[in-house]
C-alpha cells in the first residue's frame, strides 16, 4: 500500500532522523512514538507529500488515496458542520454531479449516455453514495456532535470542535491510508472509545502519532519508536513495545559488554607483546581487528525525570470545595448541570470525566469563581490557593522570550531555596534548551513550559484541564510523577485514561446534566469497552448527584492498590513478565557461571606463565650464564618448556573467552 525507504531529514545542521524505513500494508496499524522534537510530525508530513526528504523516498500503490489529519488546521471553513464533513467524500459527490448532468440527456435515448449513466450509478452505489449523509451524521454523532451542532456554521465553533469535524471528514472520505497526528487531542473519553472501534474496524492502513497509551494499545499492532535519529519497529501494542524495547536494550548491553571484554583482552595482549618479535604477527592482527571493529552502541531511553520537590503550600481547610444542590449554567438558560453535589477534601486527587459539552468546564468555572450558581451554593474553603491550567495558557506564552525568561516572568523571582533551572530541567528544558526561543518550541514543548509555570508556585489546589494535549509519552510520565507527589489537592479533567488511572483516587462523571461521584477509579466507568473479565467484580459505588454531600474522606481506592472494586487492576501479568525475565537472566547467568570462572582462571594462569617466561629470558640475557654450559642447557630447556606452556594456556584462554561469548 505504502512503502517508506531510507528517509533522512536535517534542519540547520541538526539531523532529525536518518534511514527511516518501514512498510504500510493493507490492514496494518502502526503507532509512531517518540519525544517532542524528534521528527514524528516531519515523518508524517513527508509521507503525505508536504515536505521533501533530504534522502530516501516514499512510494505508493497506484491510485492509493492517503488521508491526513494534522495537529493544527489551516482550513477556512465556510459551510455548516455537515456540509464541511460531506466535502470529505468529494470523489463520491463528483460522481453524483456527473450523474445529475447526464440525467438531462437521458431523454435523448443515446445508448452511450445510458451506458455511462449506468456505470456511474453502479460506482456511486458501491461507494455508498446513497447512504453518504446518514453515514456523515453517524460519524459526527460518534465524535460528540448533536443534531443541532451539525447545522451550525463550523467557523463559529471552537478549534477543538473544528478538529473533530476534520477527523469526521477524513473518516467519511474513507481513504486507503489514514495518517493521523495526535487524533485524540480534542476528544473526550467517549469519543476516544468510539474512535478506537472505528479504527480497529478500518480495512486500510493506518499510521498515527499518539501519546495515549490506552489508545495505542487498542488500535496499533506495531509501534515505531523515533529516538536518537533512528526509527526502530516493534511488533505489538504499547505494552508489548515497552517489554520488547527493554529486552532489546538488555541484549545490546550484553553484546556491548562482551565486545568490551574482547577489546580489553586484545588490548592487553597487544600491550604485553607489542615488542616481542615472536608475537609481531599476532599483535598486528589484533591491532587491525580493533581498527575495523564497529563498536556496539547501547540504545538509551529518552526519559525525563522529575527531580525537584514541590514547594510546600500552606495548609488549607479540610473542605477545599463544596457544591451543594447547585444548578450550574449561564444567565437564565436551562442549567447545564442540575442539582450538583460535590465534596472535595484536603489532599484528594479527583478525576472529572464525561463527554464534551456535558458540563465539565462549567463545573470548573464554578469552582474557580468565574460562574455563579443559578441555585444552591459553591463554597471554597479557607486558605485555598488555586492554580489553573488550560490550553489557552499555551497560547498566552510570549513567543519572543527565551524559555527561562518566560518562566521567570510568570513565576516571579527565584527564592533562595529553589532552583528554577532544576524545575525547567524536570520538564525537559535542560542545558542550552532554556535559551531557546518559545516561538521555536514544538506544541508539546510549549505545553510542558506552561505546565511548569502552573505547577511551580506553592498552591494547595491544582486544577488541570486536558494537560496532556500535545505532550509526548515521556512528558506524560513527568506529569504523572508530578501529580503523584504533589502535596495538595487535584481536580483533573483528562481523556487520557492511563493518566487518570495512575494519578487520581476517585472519579466524578458529568453526563446528561448530572454530576455523580464514584468512590474509586472504576474501570467499567473509565473504559466501558473493557472486557468483562478485566472489569472489577464489584458494582461501582456511586454518590448520587441529587443527594447531600457526605463527610469524611471520599473513598480509599488508591491507584495501584489492586483491591477488588478498586479503579486500577493489579498488574499481575506485568509482574509475571518481570519474574520470567528475572528467571531467564538467572538461568543464563547459571549457564555461563562455570565458563566465566574457567576463562578467568586460564587468564590468570596464562599471565603467570608469561611472567615465568619473561624471567627466564632475563636470565638468558645475562652473559655469565654461558660460562657454565650445563647450566645454560638446563636453562634453555626450562625456557622452552615454559614458553610452550604459556602458548598452550594462552590458546586455552582465548578458546574459553570465545565459548563464554557464544553462551552469553
Amino acid at each position: 500500500m505504502l512503502s517508506v525507504s531510507g528517509l533522512t531529514k536535517a534542519y540547520g545542521g541538526r539531523t532529525l532522523f536518518r534511514d527511516v524505513t518501514f512498510r504500510l500494508s493493507n490492514g496494518r496499524r502502526i503507532a509512531l512514538v517518540g519525544g517532542n522534537g524528534v521528527g514524528k510530525t516531519t515523518i508524517l508530513e513527508t509521507i503525505v507529500g508536504l515536505r521533501e526528504p533530504d534522502a530516501g523516498d516514499v512510494s505508493r500503490q497506484k491510485d492509493a488515496r492517503v488521508g491526513y489529519l494534522p495537529q493544527e488546521l489551516l482550513d477556512a471553513w465556510e459551510g455548516t458542520v455537515l456540509e464541511e464533513v460531506m466535502r470529505g467524500a468529494s470523489h463520491v459527490l463528483d460522481i453524483e454531479d456527473e450523474m445529475r448532468k447526464l440525467e438531462v440527456e437521458l431523454a435523448s435515448g443515446d445508448p452511450d449516455v445510458l451506458d455511462r449513466y449506468g456505470a456511474l450509478q453502479s460506482q456511486f452505489e458501491q461507494l455508498g453514495g446513497y447512504q453518504l449523509e446518514p453515514e456523515a451524521r453517524r460519524i459526527l454523532g460518534g465524535l460528540g456532535f448533536t443534531t443541532e451542532d451539525m447545522d451550525r456554521k463550523l467557523a463559529e465553533m471552537s478549534g477543538g470542535w473544528q478538529m473533530r469535524a476534520a477527523l469526521a471528514r477524513l473518516l467519511l472520505e474513507n481513504p486507503d491510508v489514514l495518517v493521523l497526528d495526535e487524533p485524540t487531542n480534542h476528544l473526550d473519553v467517549d469519543s476516544v472509545l468510539w474512535l478506537e472501534n472505528q479504527l480497529k474496524a478500518f480495512p486500510g492502513a493506518i499510521l498515527f502519532v499518539s501519546h495515549d497509551r490506552d489508545f495505542i494499545d487498542a488500535v496499533a499492532e506495531r509501534v515505531i519508536e523515533v529516538a536518537r535519529q533512528q526509527a526502530v519497529e516493534y511488533v505489538g501494542g504499547f505494552a508489548e513495545f515497552v517489554v520488547l524495547r527493554e529486552e532489546r536494550i538488555r541484549m545490546a548491553e550484553a553484546e556491548a559488554a562482551n565486545q568490551q571484554r574482547k577489546i580489553a583482552h586484545a588490548e592487553q595482549f597487544i600491550e604485553r607483546f607489542r615488542y616481542k618479535a615472536t608475537k609481531a604477527r599476532q599483535v598486528q592482527s589484533r591491532i587491525k581487528t580493533l581498527e575495523k571493529l564497529d563498536k556496539i552502541e547501547v540504545p538509551q531511553l529518552e526519559e525525563l525525570k522529575l527531580n525537584f520537590a514541590f514547594p510546600e503550600p500552606r495548609r488549607s481547610a479540610r473542605v477545599v470545595v463544596e457544591i451543594t444542590d447547585a444548578d450550574l449554567g449561564y444567565d437564565d438558560d436551562t442549567p447545564v448541570v442540575s442539582k450538583a453535589n460535590l465534596l472535595v477534601e484536603r489532599g484528594q486527587k479527583i478525576g472529572l470525566i464525561g463527554p464534551n459539552g456535558a458540563g465539565k468546564s462549567t463545573v470548573l468555572k464554578a469552582v474557580l469563581g468565574e460562574l455563579k450558581p443559578q441555585t444552591g451554593s459553591v463554597t471554597i474553603g479557607n486558605n485555598v490557593d488555586v492554580a489553573y491550567f488550560a490550553q489557552h495558557q499555551v497560547d498566552a506564552l510570549d513567543l519572543m522570550k527565551t524559555v527561562e525568561q518566560e518562566f521567570r516572568m510568570k513565576v516571579g523571582e527565584q527564592p533562595k531555596n529553589r532552583n528554577y533551572r532544576t524545575v525547567l530541567g524536570s520538564f525537559g528544558f535542560s542545558g542550552d534548551a532554556v535559551e531557546r526561543k518559545v516561538g521555536d518550541l514544538s506544541g508539546g514543548e510549549r505545553t510542558r513550559l506552561a505546565l511548569a509555570e502552573t505547577m511551580c508556585n506553592p498552591v494547595n489546589l491544582l486544577i488541570l484541564d486536558e494537560p496532556t494535549n500535545h505532550l509526548d509519552i515521556a512528558s506524560c510520565d513527568v506529569l504523572e510523577d508530578a501529580l503523584q507527589v504533589y502535596p495538595g489537592t487535584v481536580l483533573l479533567v483528562s481523556h487520557d485514561r492511563y493518566l487518570v488511572r495512575n494519578t487520581v483516587e476517585s472519579l466524578v462523571v458529568v453526563r446528561d446534566g448530572k454530576l455523580t461521584q464514584y468512590l474509586d477509579v472504576e474501570e467499567q466507568i473509565l473504559n466501558p469497552n473493557a472486557d468483562a473479565a478485566s472489569k472489577p467484580s464489584s458494582t461501582p459505588k456511586a454518590k448520587s448527584g441529587s443527594g447531600k454531600p457526605g463527610s469524611g474522606k471520599l473513598g480509599s481506592g488508591k491507584p495501584g492498590s489492586g483491591k477488588p472494586g478498586g479503579g486500577k487492576q493489579a498488574p499481575v501479568s506485568r509482574k509475571d513478565e518481570k519474574r520470567a525475565e528475572a528467571e531467564g537472566r538467572q538461568a543464563k547467568s547459571k549457564r555461563t557461571k562455570d565458563l566465566r570462572k574457567t576463562a578467568e582462571r586460564l587468564e590468570r594462569q596464562a599471565m603467570r606463565a608469561e611472567e615465568v617466561v619473561g624471567g627466564l629470558e632475563s636470565q638468558l640475557a645475562d652473559p655469565a650464564i654461558y660460562e657454565n654450559p650445563d647450566e645454560m642447557k638446563k636453562l634453555l630447556a626450562t625456557h622452552e618448556q615454559a614458553k610452550q606452556k604459556a602458548t598452550e594456556l594462552l590458546a586455552q584462554w582465548e578458546t574459553a573467552v570465545e565459548q563464554l561469548d557464544a553462551a552469553s
